[in-house]
């Protein structure tokens, strides 16, 4: 099952989704809310729950933070493509600062589109479109970057500042996609929480938009998470 992360869809996920199915896996690709780690976490359990059988969950982004905090008996392993694998008690935000400064986004890159009011939780975030390709997508075509850019879906500002609960890493099987050329979320976060996860790692040469990028890279990830986990009886 494959979580997108914010200012993307499920679409995101298309190169990677012909790949897995090509090798025969079952693939699934939820909408994700991008309305509060608390919500977008149950409802990803709930999805899950009407499935019924063994699913490995891959987050990209935020949708790592989703994962973590979506735990079941059904998911047997966890894939993070650039993702926040957060602790109990961590947000997105104490991650990214503690590994700042980095180039990427900052408040001149977001910018809130309000849904209630400007300084409340429901705010919607999104990156700004002049910045988008160099931030989020610097390996991607300029022309696939635009249309990118206009069609984000925003996320609301309360995900960033969420509390994590018990991680469910810490007792399932990782494996951690890290991309090296990432601006939005640092490479050194990303190669820190792979290592608290005791993730198998793989690096790959791409941007924060690596699930477009790098599908083959990513794809191979995945196909080993769910190979592996099928070895220790999850039937795939």
């Amino acid at each position: 099952m494959l979580v997108h992360g914010a200012f993307t869809d499920a679409s995101s996920w298309s190169g990677v989704i012909r790949r897995l199915h090509a090798s025969g896996l079952t693939v699934y690709a939820p909408a994700n809310p991008l309305r509060g780690l608390a919500h977008d976490a149950a409802y990803l359990r709930s999805v899950v729950g009407q499935i019924g059988a063994p699913v490995v969950l891959a987050g990209h982004g935020y949708g790592g933070a989703v994962i973590t905090a979506a735990d079941t008996d059904d998911v047997v392993a966890l894939c993070y493509v650039a993702g926040f694998g957060l602790d109990a008690g961590e947000s997105l935000l104490d991650v990214t600062h503690r590994f700042s400064p980095m180039p990427g986004p900052d408040p001149t890159v977001a910018r809130r589109l309000p849904a209630k009011s400007p300084a409340g939780p429901d705010s919607e975030l999104y990156l700004r479109r002049e910045r988008f390709l160099d931030v989020y997508a610097a390996d991607l075509a300029p022309g696939v970057g635009s249309v990118l850019s206009v069609t984000q879906r925003p996320i609301a500002r309360g995900a960033l500042t969420a509390r994590s609960g018990p991680p469910a890493w810490a007792r399932k099987r990782s494996w951690y996609a890290i991309a090296a050329a990432d601006r939005m979320l640092s490479p050194t976060a990303q190669r820190f929480m792979a290592q608290r996860m005791a993730a198998t790692e793989h690096v790959v040469d791409g941007s924060h938009a690596v699930v477009l990028s790098r599908p083959d890279a990513v794809a191979a990830m995945i196909r080993e998470a769910a190979g592996q986990s099928a070895d220790h009886g999850a039937p795939y």
